[in-house]
């Protein structure tokens, strides 16, 4: 199996006050994701679709209109894209705030991108988070936190999405990207098969002030989802998985969901 190519070291601590990133926070709360995103829309998919030979199941299982949380697993910079572009609604990313410098910024704004300020305790992602939710929009939050470096999933989840989740009570869609992990080999000139499975949507009664423990326990629940989807990707693989989602239409509602192995 061919090595992972490294990844920059990982850097936590953005140096620059949160007063910075307010104007940020700002127009992604009161404005839409513009043109900017549908052109970026439509050059990732075609490179997706052809050089990363990527392909979705279940994509409808995000629901069309309401708030949203989409809870993937992150190995790539590219994840945003892949999930975001088989979807016909436009979806909203949290990203770390050090990737906010010109002039990607100018992109990222107009895209719909809002900042998160890692080690930080950043309460103005979660107002905003909470905000778009609020308006029927769909929100893109990694329960892993940061990518992965070793090409593995976490073992265990951040509290974070826990408490979106129960503060907004939106209904989060877990989500397996299997194959990303390898797209940073492009260099070498290698390009893996990218699959992207969106699994059942999953609900938990709102909780205005919910406790560190159950933020957890939510973030674990939804880890372990993303983890099962995983599994039978890596077990069944692609084909593998649409043959049994045919066959569990086929006996009806009592066939096992997702891509249970």
């Amino acid at each position: 199996m061919n090595e992972l190519a490294p990844m920059r070291e990982q850097v936590y601590a953005d140096p620059r006050p949160k007063e910075y990133f307010d104007r940020f926070h700002k127009r992604a709360r009161e404005r839409e994701p513009d043109a900017i995103y549908e052109l970026c829309r439509v050059i990732t998919s075609l490179y997706a679709y052809t050089l990363l030979r990527a392909r979705p199941i279940s994509a409808d299982k995000v629901p069309g209109r309401g708030a949203v949380i989409l809870a993937p697993n992150h190995f790539s910079f590219m994840d945003h894209f892949l999930i975001g572009c088989y979807l016909r609604r436009k979806v909203r990313f949290m990203a770390k705030s050090q990737l906010f410098k010109r002039p990607m910024q100018f992109i990222y704004t107009h895209g719909g991108v809002f900042p998160v300020r890692r080690g930080a305790r950043d309460e103005e992602t979660f107002v905003t988070a909470e905000t778009i939710l609020g308006k029927g929009g769909a929100v893109v939050m990694y329960c892993e936190g940061g990518r992965s470096r070793t090409g593995k999933l976490s073992e265990r989840a951040k509290p974070g999405i826990g408490r979106l989740v129960l503060q907004s009570g939106a209904p989060v869609v877990p989500i397996a990207v299997h194959g990303s992990s390898r797209i940073r080999n492009w260099k070498r000139l290698q390009f893996p098969r990218v699959t992207v499975q969106y699994g059942d949507a999953l609900r938990w009664a709102p909780i205005a002030d919910p406790t560190r423990e159950q933020q957890q326990a939510v973030a674990d629940e939804i880890l372990a989802e993303i983890r099962r989807l995983y599994a039978g990707l890596q077990q069944h693989g692609r084909k593998g998985i649409l043959k049994q989602l045919r066959a569990g239409r086929r006996t009806g509602p009592g066939a096992p969901r997702g891509a249970a192995a």
